[in-house]
């Protein structure tokens, strides 16, 4: 799986590519609702939701505003990373629980 590249120098220069896991660790990091992380963004909560299960990724606009969002929020994520380091799988102990 790819991972979220603060620095941008993923496939396309200056683009960052926003995954599932990267737009739900912002969201969490920021500490929004689905709702309240839609509202921010002026789209639907439905529309994170798809996001957030990877049915969709963020393009164009939204994409560029989810970035902008992490680098002035400090955000630093990498999926890959962060799964290796807690030896989570794909869904850490919170998201297991709800099950």
């Amino acid at each position: 799986m790819g991972r979220y590249d603060p620095s941008g120098r993923g496939r396309h220069p200056g683009k960052r590519d926003w995954e599932a896991e990267g737009v739900r660790a912002l969201r969490r990091h920021l500490g929004l609702s689905q709702r309240q992380m839609a509202a921010e963004l002026g789209t639907r909560q439905q529309t994170v939701s798809e996001w957030e299960t990877g049915l969709y990724r963020p393009r164009g606009a939204s994409a560029r505003l989810l970035t902008i969002i992490a680098e002035q929020a400090g955000f630093q994520y990498e999926a890959g990373k962060r799964r290796e380091e807690t030896g989570e799988g794909r869904y850490g102990a919170e998201e297991r629980e709800a099950y």
